[in-house]
C-alpha cells in the first residue's frame, strides 16, 4: 500500500507539472498571438498615415485640403514611437522619441536600425518630386512590447509562487517530522529511567555479594554514561543551556571512557590534559555526545585496527579540537553530504549521527563542524570550532 501511495503521489506531481506547463503554453501562445494582431494593426495605422500625408501633399493646391478625415488621419499620431528623416537621415520630426537620441547622430543611428529591425520604414513620396521624399522610421507601441514579455512575466510570478508554496510545504512537514522525532526521544528517554533506576540497585546488590570490584566499577562507569545518554534524550527539544567549561576536561571525560572501551588492535591518543585549559560556553551532556559520536564514526572507519587522535588546539578567539583517524576516508564530494540527514556509507544505520551533531554544534553552540581533511585509504580529521571564552576575574 505504502508503494502504491508513492506510485499515486508521483504520478500526480507529474500530472501537475504537466498541467501548469499546458497553462504556461497556452498563455503564451495566446498573448503572442494578440501581439501579432497588433504589430499588424500599427503597421497598418503608420502606412494609413502616410498615405494621408501623401495625398496632403499631393492634393496641397487642389479641393481635398480641408477634408476632416485627411487631417484626423494626418494630426492623430497616436503611441506609436518614430522619427521622419529626408533621404540623407536628417531628421524633421519625431514623436514618442528623446531629444538625446534625435540630437546625437550616433545615438540617432542606432536608433534608425533598431526601428527598422523592428519595422520596414516607410517611404513618402511627393507628387511634385521623386528627390525630396521623407522616410518614416517608427518602433513598437508600450502596449505592444508588454504583450510580448507579459507571457514571461506571468511564467515567472507562477513560478516564484510555487516555489513559495513548496518552501512553507516542505517548512511545514519537516515541522511535523521534527516535532515526531522530539516526542519519540523524550519518550525513549522517559522508557528509559525505570531500567537504568533499576541497574543502580542491582550493582549496589553486587557490590554487597562480594563481587570483583573491578568489574563492578566498569559496570557504574557504563550505566552512569547510559544515564548520560537518557540525559541528553529529554534535552532535546527543550531549550539548550550553555555555561563556561574547561573544554579539556570536557573531551577528556569522553576519550577516557571510550579508550577502554575500543579494540586492543586501535589506539586513542589525546593531547588536552597536556595542554593550557582552554574556555568556552557548552552545555556538557549534548557536547560530550557530539565528541563520542566523532570518536565512534572514527572507530567504524577503522574496522578494527589503526589509530584515533583527539587534539586541541586555540587562538585568542576560537578553540578547535580535531578528532583524526587512519581509516578509509571520505570522497570529497561526500565532505559536506556527510552531515546530511539520512546519509550514510554504513551497510547498517540511519545516517543521523553527524547530522544531529552538527546541530549541537552549530545551532545550539554557535560552532562550526566540518571535514578538513581526507583521503580514500589514508583517514580522516573532522573539526569541531568553538568561540573561546575567558574566565572573569573578580575584583575586591
Amino acid at each position: 500500500m505504502k508503494r502504491i501511495g508513492k506510485i499515486l503521489s508521483f504520478r500526480n506531481r507529474v500530472v501537475a507539472i504537466i498541467i501548469g506547463a499546458a497553462i504556461a503554453g497556452v498563455s503564451l501562445l495566446f498573448t503572442n498571438d494578440m501581439a501579432r494582431h497588433l504589430r499588424e494593426k500599427e503597421q497598418h495605422d503608420v502606412e494609413l498615415w502616410a498615405r494621408a500625408m501623401e495625398r496632403v501633399n499631393r492634393d496641397a493646391m487642389g479641393d481635398y485640403m480641408g477634408d476632416p478625415l485627411i487631417a484626423n488621419i494626418v494630426n492623430n499620431r497616436n503611441n506609436i514611437p518614430f522619427v521622419i528623416t529626408d533621404e540623407n537621415l536628417n531628421v524633421i520630426s519625431s514623436h514618442l522619441v528623446p531629444d538625446h537620441l534625435t540630437d546625437n547622430p550616433q545615438r540617432l543611428r542606432k536608433l534608425l536600425d533598431r526601428f527598422a529591425g523592428e519595422n520596414t520604414p516607410i517611404v513618402v513620396r511627393f507628387w511634385w518630386t521623386n528627390e525630396h521624399n521623407h522616410i518614416i522610421f517608427y518602433g513598437q507601441s508600450r502596449l505592444l512590447k508588454s504583450l510580448y514579455y507579459f507571457p514571461y512575466i506571468q511564467i515567472m510570478v507562477i513560478f516564484v509562487f510555487c516555489v513559495m508554496i513548496f518552501i512553507t510545504f516542505r517548512s511545514t512537514k519537516q515541522d511535523e517530522q521534527n516535532r515526531v522525532w522530539i516526542g519519540l526521544a523524550k519518550e525513549t528517554a522517559h522508557q528509559l529511567g525505570t531500567p537504568t533506576s533499576s541497574l543502580l540497585g542491582w550493582i549496589e546488590y553486587l557490590r554487597s555479594q562480594g563481587v570483583d570490584p573491578d568489574a563492578v566499577n566498569e559496570m557504574q562507569k557504563d550505566l552512569t554514561h547510559l544515564m548520560k545518554i537518557v540525559d541528553r534524550f529529554s534535552k532535546i527539544g527543550s531549550e539548550t543551556t550553555l555555561a563556561p567549561a574547561n573544554v579539556n576536561e570536557v573531551v577528556g571525560e569522553s576519550v577516557m571512557y571510550f579508550r577502554k572501551r575500543i579494540p586492543r588492535n586501535v589506539t586513542l591518543d589525546y593531547n588536552g590534559l597536556a595542554t593550557a585549559p582552554v574556555q568556552a560556553n557548552l552545555n556538557v551532556a549534548l557536547f560530550e555526545w557530539v565528541v563520542e559520536n566523532l570518536m565512534k564514526n572514527a572507530l567504524d572507519a577503522l574496522q578494527g585496527h589503526g589509530n584515533i587522535d583527539v587534539s586541541i588546539g586555540s587562538d585568542h578567539k576560537r578553540v578547535w579540537i580535531d578528532v583524526k583517524d587512519t581509516g578509509k576516508g571520505i570522497a570529497k564530494n561526500n565532505w559536506k553530504r556527510i552531515f546530511e540527514p539520512g546519509f550514510t556509507t554504513k551497510t547498517r544505520g540511519w545516517g543521523l549521527g553527524l547530522s544531529l551533531s552538527r546541530r549541537i554544534v552549530e545551532e545550539y553552540h554557535g560552532g562550526r563542524i566540518a571535514v578538513t581533511e581526507s583521503e580514500i585509504g589514508k583517514g580522516t580529521t573532522i573539526r569541531i570550532t568553538l568561540k573561546r571564552t575567558y574566565e572573569t576575574v573578580a575584583r575586591g
